[in-house]
Order: C-alpha cells, then sequence, then structure tokens
C-alpha cells in the first residue's frame, strides 16, 4: 500500500474514533432528567384542567399546569409536582394543611440529591396580594378613583410595601434551601405574569378595579416581581421572565390572553389560564434549553 494512502486511511481511523469518543463523552455527560415542581397557585393552575390525580383536593392543583406541560416535553426520568394554591415560602419545610381532605407534606419533602431540574413561583401569598381582591368590591364605589389604595394605605402606611420587604429574605431562604438539598439541580424562579395592563387605567368594568387602582396594584406587582428578581441573583437562580405585555386581564383576545380576571375561560380569578400556564411552560423550557447548551 502506498504511504500516502497508509498515512490517509490512519488519519481517517483516528478521526473516526476521535468522534466516537466525544459522542460517548457527552452521552456520558448528559444525566437523566429527574425534575421536581414546587409552589403557589402560579404553579398549581386551579381551576384550568381536571385534577391532577392523588394530589390533596385542597391544592386544586391542575392536571396541565406548566410543570406537567414542561414534563411531558423533557420526558424526565422521574418528576414530582408538589405544588400548592395558596402555598407560602413557609410551606417549602411545613406541611400545608386544609378543612378538607389530606395536607400537601413539605413541598421540599419531594427534593433529592440526585434531584437535576426545579422550578418555582412563589412570593405572591406570603406578601398577602390576595387582599387586592378587596379591589374589585371597592371599585364600584369609585371607579375613577383610588378607593383601594385609600383603603389599604388610611394609616398613612402601605401594607404591601412591609409585605415585601418582610418576604424577601423568606424568598432568598427558600431559594438557598433548594441548592442546599439538590446541590446538583438547575433552579428557575418564574415572575408573576401581568395582572394588569402595563399601560393605562385598566378596563373597568370589564375587570372591576378603579381607574386610579391600576397604576398602584400594577407598582405593586412590578415590586414583587422586582423582589424576586434580587433574591434569585444573590442565590443563584435563573429568572424565567414572564411579564410580557400583552397578555393582561384586560385583552379583549381570549387567545392571547395569559390571566384571567373575572374569569371568561377556565381558571381562577386572576390567575393563569391554559394559554397562561402554556407560555409559562414555554418560557421555562426555552430557558433551560440555553442553560443546557452552554453547559455542554
Amino acid at each position: 500500500m502506498p504511504r500516502r494512502t497508509s498515512s490517509l486511511l490512519m488519519s481517517l481511523v483516528a478521526a473516526v474514533a476521535a468522534a466516537s469518543g466525544s459522542a460517548t463523552a457527552a452521552r456520558a455527560d448528559e444525566q437523566p432528567v429527574r425534575y421536581v415542581a414546587l409552589g403557589d397557585s402560579y404553579t398549581a393552575a386551579p381551576l384550568t384542567s381536571f385534577l391532577q390525580p392523588g394530589s390533596p383536593l385542597g391544592c386544586i392543583r391542575g392536571d396541565l399546569d406548566y410543570p406537567t406541560l414542561i414534563a411531558k416535553s423533557l420526558k424526565p426520568a422521574s418528576f414530582k409536582d408538589v405544588s400548592c394554591s395558596g402555598a407560602k415560602t413557609g410551606h417549602m419545610t411545613s406541611a400545608q394543611t386544609f378543612s378538607v381532605g389530606d395536607p400537601n407534606p413539605p413541598q421540599f419533602d419531594a427534593l433529592t440529591a440526585d434531584t437535576t431540574l426545579v422550578t418555582l413561583t412563589i412570593g405572591g401569598n406570603d406578601i398577602g396580594f390576595s387582599k387586592a381582591v378587596k379591589c374589585f368590591t371597592l371599585s364600584y364605589s369609585a371607579p375613577d378613583g383610588s378607593p383601594c389604595k385609600d383603603s389599604l394605605t388610611a394609616d398613612g402606611t402601605d401594607p404591601f410595601q412591609q409585605s415585601i420587604a418582610k418576604a424577601a429574605p423568606d424568598v432568598g431562604r427558600a431559594l438557598a434551601g433548594i441548592h442546599e438539598r439538590s446541590p446538583n439541580a438547575k433552579v428557575f424562579l418564574l415572575l408573576y405574569p401581568l395582572i394588569l395592563p402595563a399601560e393605562g387605567t385598566g378596563c373597568f368594568p370589564w375587570v372591576p378595579i378603579a381607574k386610579g387602582d391600576v397604576p398602584y396594584l400594577r407598582g405593586v406587582q412590578s415590586q414583587l416581581n422586582g423582589m424576586l428578581k434580587d433574591e434569585a441573583a444573590k442565590n443563584g437562580v435563573t429568572v424565567v421572565d414572564t411579564t410580557a405585555p400583552g397578555h393582561d386581564t384586560c385583552q379583549p383576545d381570549g387567545s392571547k390572553r395569559w390571566i384571567e380576571g373575572v374569569p371568561t375561560q377556565w381558571a381562577a380569578p386572576a390567575h393563569p389560564n391554559q394559554n397562561g400556564e402554556r407560555a409559562m411552560a414555554d418560557l421555562t423550557l426555552a430557558a433551560y434549553r440555553v442553560g443546557s447548551s452552554t453547559a455542554r
């Protein structure tokens, strides 16, 4: 065999062997996805679909919440969705009980050292954002004013500002707690999608929030999401930004709306509908895949 041909064959064999070795190493680096979903009702997606089989009745956890949609796409080796409506950061380490049905165990019980992916939406219940429901009833008394803000701040203090400041270290401890229990997991904290339009004075009476209360409540949600971003940055957690404008409760086109006000689609009031849960899943999957490709 001519020397040139022999050298060419040897080079070809070496190249094939190197490529094969690289592919084998890459496959070895790709560990099975073991996914745990934590969080509150924005994760659990109450009233958007049928109840998730085997879940505590009080959690009202839908079987098409965003973690389930993520799991359908990733096909993980294991998947645990322990999210629960009404959950606070304290329910990461303590059981959540209800007047009817079984309790939801501490959500962190689902985490293990083998967990590779964790998603979380939390903080809204810690700051008492459900108090904003009061705005619905008050809006009719002064639809052009700010009756909700006036009522909540009557003593000269803003309860939301105080509760956001108080909740910040609790959120930070929750994020740190995930890392402690699952040190190899990629952790994603989802922001709360916009409930009210990014601009303007809302859409009273379709969504019964007085015109002057719209910028106030919009500011509260912005402060909440800002706090979540700050705590995520401190704790090495990836933020999934779900706050794209044009998907709020005032959107007349139901196909574009992610959050229901007074629901016209399956959802709890002021919560994501099926479009919202799908969007939250898609945005999280995009962030996860970017992180996975960067890691390689």
